[in-house]
């Protein structure tokens, strides 16, 4: 018999969206309510000045205050006062389905999480489950994740052109799905949870959005389809196979379930079709992590760029998710001792997590395939859309690009920074080394010499290549053709880099 879920009735949904909205429950209401240091707080995991803020709030804006608490703070309040936040749903409607329970003095609190989100496009509600910070219990089973860094920072990755069909694998409450409504067409959702699956439904229609969602694991429920653009977030946190919680847990031992994605891809994208998520990956005592990943690329065909953000040791991977579950301390020392005892028997030394782009080739489009791993882990160089975007081009543009070509294009160089290094020496101080610097983009360093750094100077799109090449050798006293074949290896890397690019 299959249980009930949360918010199924439409009527609900919609009744509740009605009272969000005249609340003016979004981001800016929230945040002209708290003001900018208690919502800068809240976003930092410090809810008192929240609490405070709503307490003192302005009697015409009461109502939002209640609904602050409510969600977003984990507060029990009043019938009352819980009444006149929703006049139109009503609490009998809210409690029956789900989204408040009533405490044994009466007072009511939340039993989901509905929070506002926004990003560039517009505002949104997500409907997910609290997480063990506002329970007394650990998270159930079939725990629903809200809105976390992992989930926003692939929003942030993934790119936005245009898609008829786009398919978001362990879609949980539909976070990337929201943002794929922008641009794509036709989305199919899908969970091996009935509960992500139900909360997802919930806030699809609360945003106004129709998704297809499916139940079932990895590609089961869209055999035989193909997109256009393809994203997860899975659960692929490594351990012995265990499936203690669905949102995290995939059941499938070690990193398998980031392989098995990753082999199955090529079959589910059209030509030209990107698939962009996140991974995680094992890493063994004297073992490049590159490898591993490689190896699941291998059989794939597939164009790649794979960046490993962060490399945990194993006591701070196992810490990092045994503290999300709300467990007690006993079951926690239990479990993590468990789970470090598997990883010393499998040689496991580190767990590195990052983001993968891949790019099916378009029809036509032959050669080897075109791939990247590379480790890139400083604050202000995340991956974003535009740029791995503008990655793909540019690696797309040297592949098909002869030297030849090179030496006859105009390039400029991006606005980027010369950062020198210098130890102090007998003679004064001594330059050791000498990098540009593209900031914000992810790895966009390169390592120069006076020669290369004269040439990227001179790079300003009016004059072609080949003949600053030629004055530099004429300059420096040395061969063209030689110091050409030395040069294009680093104008190919600065371009690699977004640090040069053709002027057209």
């Amino acid at each position: 018999m299959s249980t009930i879920q949360p918010l199924h009735d439409v009527e609900v949904i919609d009744a509740l969206g009605a009272d969000l909205r005249a609340a003016g429950y979004d981001s800016d209401g929230v945040g002209n309510l708290l003001g900018e240091q208690a919502n800068e707080a809240l976003g930092r995991g410090i809810w008192w000045p929240a609490l405070r803020a709503t307490r003192q709030a302005a009697a015409e804006v009461a109502t939002l205050a209640t609904i602050v608490r409510l969600f977003l703070l984990g507060s029990d309040e009043p019938e009352e006062a819980v009444s006149q936040a929703f006049p139109t749903t009503g609490n009998r409607r809210l409690v029956a389905a789900g989204v408040l329970e009533r405490n044994d003095d009466g007072t009511l609190r939340a039993a989901l999480d509905i929070r506002p989100h926004a990003d560039d496009v517009r505002d949104y509600l997500v409907v997910s489950d609290q997480d063990a910070v506002m329970r007394s219990a650990p998270v159930r089973h079939d725990h629903v994740l809200g809105i976390g860094g992992a989930s926003v920072s692939l929003a942030r990755a993934v790119i936005r052109e245009p898609a008829r069909r786009a398919l978001d694998i362990g879609t949980g409450c539909g976070i990337q799905a929201l943002h794929l409504d922008a641009h794509c067409d036709e989305i199919v959702a899908t969970d091996t949870n009935e509960r992500a699956l139900a909360l997802a439904a919930a806030t699809a229609r609360l945003n106004g959005m129709t998704w297809d969602l499916r139940a079932g694991s990895l590609f089961e429920p869209v055999a035989g389809e193909r997109f256009d653009l393809i994203v997860s977030n899975p659960p692929f946190v490594v351990g012995a196979g265990a499936q203690d919680y669905i949102y995290r847990d995939s059941g499938m031992i070690g990193d398998a379930l980031c392989a098995e994605l990753i082999r199955q891809l090529p079959d589910h994208l059209n030509p030209g079709g990107t698939a962009q998520l996140l991974a995680n990956w094992i890493v063994h005592d004297d073992a490049d992590w590159r490898d591993r990943v490689r190896a699941w690329l291998e059989p794939t065909g597939l164009d790649a760029w794979v960046v490993q953000r962060e490399l945990a040791d194993p006591v701070s991977y196992i810490s990092l998710w045994l503290s999300d579950a709300g467990e007690s301390t006993e079951a926690i020392a239990e479990r993590g001792a468990a789970w470090l005892d598997w990883f010393t028997e499998q040689g496991i030394v580190g767990i590195g997590m990052g983001v993968i782009t891949l790019r099916k080739r378009a029809d036509g489009d032959a050669g080897e395939p075109d791939r990247v791993l590379e480790e890139i882990t400083a604050a202000g160089e995340e991956v974003t859309g535009p740029e791995a975007q503008a990655f793909l081009a540019r690696r797309t543009y040297l592949r098909t690009t002869a030297d030849a070509h090179l030496l006859a294009a105009r390039l400029t160089t991006s606005p980027v920074f010369l950062d020198s290094q210098s130890l102090p020496g007998d003679e004064g101080w001594q330059q050791i080394s000498s990098a540009v610097r593209r900031p914000g983009g992810p790895g966009a360093v390169l390592g120069v010499d006076e020669v290369s750094t004269a040439l990227l100077a001179g790079c300003r799109g009016t004059v072609p290549l080949g003949a600053l090449i030629e004055l530099l050798a004429d300059f420096h006293g040395v061969d063209a053709e030689a110091l050409a074949q030395a040069a294009l290896p680093v104008v190919r890397e600065a371009i690699e880099r977004g640090i040069l690019y053709e002027v057209r």
